[in-house]
């Protein structure tokens, strides 16, 4: 669920550029092979890229991650760098590119890691079950 969150949040910011770059283009679509396509492609990318990365870095949680209570950790319990957020946000494109699978190998790893979980060294911590000392 915390994956729909972010996507939502992220395809609105990806829709704000978006406009902004047809406004280049007299208003109207950009048509693939256009010179601003490649421009536009790469900003989304890269716009994609720091929302993740950022949230990832500065904290471990994204809003939806927040919201459903999970972080993201270095195996080592460290916090995330900038370049272990670019190999797991590659990662990430690739387990969606192989029509989720490496989403869905978390059912069949015994420490519920993904694909990019693996390739990227991180781990999602499930916060839900995590004492709290009110004292």
């Amino acid at each position: 669920m915390a994956v729909i969150y972010d996507a939502l949040l992220l395809l609105a910011l990806l829709f704000i550029t978006t406009a902004i770059l047809m406004s280049l283009n007299h208003g109207k679509a950009i048509q693939a092979g256009q010179p601003l396509s490649y421009v536009l492609t790469l900003l989304l990318l890269t716009i994609s890229f720091l929302f993740y990365g950022w949230f990832w870095t500065h904290g471990g949680q994204t809003l939806g991650m927040k919201t459903w209570r999970m972080k993201l950790i270095l195996h080592n319990g460290k916090v995330v760098t900038w370049s272990v957020a670019l190999v797991r946000f590659v990662a990430a494109m690739l387990s969606w590119a192989a029509f989720g699978l490496g989403y869905l190998w978390s059912l069949f790893d015994s420490r519920n890691r993904t694909w990019h979980d693996i390739a990227s060294g991180t781990e999602l911590l499930d916060l839900r079950f995590e004492h709290v000392d009110t004292e």
